[in-house]
């Protein structure tokens, strides 16, 4: 069912989920809308703006593929196209102190594997 949004990403293209009847986009993908009840889906490119909702700093260690990599950023980022469309994800290139509610950001890609891409959010304008 994601296999489209992790296609696109490899591509460094951020696509989500939208009903094709009632036009709600829709993160994590599901098998029906939860406005209309419509089983009728495409993927979707979206422009990739938003603004933090929420944040935290990990500093455990929950895997081992991420030792490495703490302390990190996770933020629920809401998108641009659509109140509530929110979506989490690592948030790179600021400090945790400078991070703010409401804040802009836009995603950029970073390559886990030579498989495997995943969207990331910086803040908007400090990617040029």
């Amino acid at each position: 069912m994601s296999a489209p949004f992790w296609a696109a990403a490899r591509e460094r293209r951020l696509e989500l989920q939208r009903c094709q009847d009632c036009g709600l986009f829709i993160h994590l993908p599901r098998p029906v809308c939860r406005r209309c009840g419509s089983f009728r889906f495409a993927y979707e490119p979206v422009s990739g703006r938003g603004s933090v909702y929420s944040f935290t700093e990990t500093r455990r260690v929950f895997h081992p593929f991420f030792a490495d990599r703490v302390p990190y950023l996770l933020a629920s980022i809401e998108l641009a196209e659509q109140a509530g469309l929110r979506m989490l994800s690592n948030l790179v290139g600021i400090a945790e102190p400078d991070v703010r509610f409401g804040m802009p950001v836009e995603v950029t890609f970073e390559d886990l594997s030579p498989d495997l891409t995943i969207p990331v959010f910086a803040p908007a304008g400090s990617l040029a």
